[in-house]
Formats: C-alpha cells, structure tokens, sequence
C-alpha cells in the first residue's frame, strides 16, 4: 500500500469554484494506466494530471493526463494545476521544470511573487491543417447550431493544434456564443471524421479592453461536453491569429488575454504568448493563476 497526495486545483483563476478544476497526483510514481483511468474517473474533472520521477538526466519528472474516459497527450490547465500543486507541496522557489510529455519534452516555468505562484506553460509545436472543405464546414456548423452569417469572415474553420488538436470557429456574437447548444452525438461522429476531437468557437465581442476573446471549447468524443477554460485551445487560438494574419503584432511578439466559462459559471482568463519568426508562429506560452480547492490522500 502506498499513500498518494491527490490536489484538486482551479486553474486560470483565483478564485475557488471558477476556472477550470483539474485533480493532481503529485506523487504518482507506482501507479498503473489501470489505477491513474480509475483515479481520475473517481474525480471526475475534465482532466487528472500525474506527476511521475523523472527517468533519465535530461528531465524533471514525466507528467500524463487523463479525463474521466481516456489519457490524453498535453492539456494546458492541467500543466497550470500540476506544477502549481508541485511549487505548493514542495515550497518550491521560482524555476523552471523540464517535464516529458506524450508531445515531447516541455519547460514550464514557475514564477513566485508575494508567497504564491503563477504558472507559464510552453506550448508544443504549432500546426495549422487545411481549411475544411465546404461540406465539411457545414457538417461543423450545423452540429454546434450554427449558420453561416454567425461565422466571423476573416476566421477560416480549420484544425490549429499545439499537441493536442482544436477546430478553431470564429464567430462574430458573444451572445450567440453563450447561446450554443450544440448537437454533442453529431459532434461524437464528425470527431471520427476529421480525427478532432475538440471544437474551439471564439469570438472578439469583448466589453474589456483587456479581453480579445471570448470562448467554449466542447469535446464530448473524450467525455468532456464542455470545457471551462482550456489551453490547449487559447494558445493554439493565438499561432492561428497570426498564421491567418487577423490580429497585428510588433517585435515578433504578439499578446493577448482569453476568457472562458461564462455561460457554465466558471469564468477563468488565460494569457497567450505568440512569439513570430518570418511572419509565422514559433513559439507559444500561457500564463495562468491557479488556486488549491482542497487536498486529499489515498491509499493504494
């Protein structure tokens, strides 16, 4: 029997029961795929987050993710909640941590200010797929309740994806946004079809002049109806802003805050770091706060 340490932790916020909550087991070294599917079933959080020793010189540790129903390559709020359960438990000083990952071999940089912690997430690398054909748009549309004259026209649909990929779907009504009520079983299909399984809808009708997007991220083909707020689809959001030459930048960097989780009551904010090489995206960060719900031990 070994005991282990399980945080719950709400990412992109500082305020408990907002954002986006992720389990974290910060000591996961000896458990199973089998033990680390039941763990984060039980929590039932869109995505548990386990913290392993590392396994060569060349690293920190290995993190892996699961959501209720599968494992996953990377997710961003978890990473947030990870390293932040990872600086709480073990009173870490500021720093940067090399973890593997199913995407390769991240940094995640931890910033200490005031006795608490902020978390910057360096992203994969980004790739933009094609833009859907007509019909294949429709498809999209259709089964998140949307029509045509909802679509912002200077944002393509298309897959963007720092590992682990997004349709991205820019419309033009915060209204209409919070509106959705999308077709999650049509969804379940065409995540088969297009080998996607998370639909990224944005839009710029922000009231905050400190906000550039709105957004709700729905991914039911993994079990996630509906995501609070989710890096792995603001960062990429950010790669395709640019790779489509919607948004200006200087100094080869641009910047920009997202929020998520109005319409299901948990509003969190994350900050996006594009840096440009040539005019293309070479390197993406987020930035978030997070804030521990509460700790938790279990034997195994």
């Amino acid at each position: 029997m070994k005991t282990y340490k399980i945080y719950q932790i709400d990412a992109f916020t500082k305020e408990r029961f907002s954002g986006n909550p992720a389990g974290v087991v910060v000591n996961a070294d000896g458990l199973t795929d089998a033990q680390m599917q039941q763990i984060a079933k039980e929590l039932n959080n869109s995505e548990t987050a386990f913290l392993f020793s590392p396994d060569d010189n060349d690293s920190d540790g290995l993190i892996r993710y699961f959501t209720p129903t599968s494992e996953v390559p990377i997710c961003g709020h978890a990473t947030i909640a990870a390293m932040y359960a990872k600086a709480i438990e073990y009173n870490l000083d500021a720093c940067i941590l090399r973890y593997k990952t199913k995407v390769g071999t991240l940094p995640f940089e931890i910033v200490k200010k005031n006795e608490d912690y902020q978390i910057i997430m360096t992203q994969g690398k980004f790739e933009l797929s094609p833009i859907f054909d007509p019909a294949t748009t429709q498809q999209i549309l259709s089964a998140l309740g949307l029509h045509y004259n909802d679509i912002d026209e200077r944002c393509p649909v298309q897959i963007a994806s720092t590992g682990h990929s997004k349709v991205m779907i820019g419309i033009k009504s915060r209204e209409k946004l919070n509106n959705l009520t999308p077709d999650y079983n049509s969804l379940i299909g065409l995540s088969k079809q297009i080998n996607c399984n998370g639909y990224f809808v944005f839009t710029f009708d922000s009231d905050d002049d400190d906000v550039l997007t709105y957004g709700r991220m729905f991914a039911p083909a993994i079990g996630i109806n509906e995501d609070p707020v989710t890096g792995n689809a603001n960062g990429p959001l950010g790669g395709y802003l640019i790779q489509n030459k919607i948004v200006d930048f200087k100094d080869n960097l641009f910047e920009f805050n997202g929020k998520q989780g109005e319409k299901i009551n948990r509003l969190g904010m994350i900050s996006v770091s594009v840096g440009i090489e040539n005019g293309l995206p070479s390197l993406i960060k987020i930035k978030g706060n997070a804030t521990v719900v509460f700790k938790t031990e279990i034997k195994i």
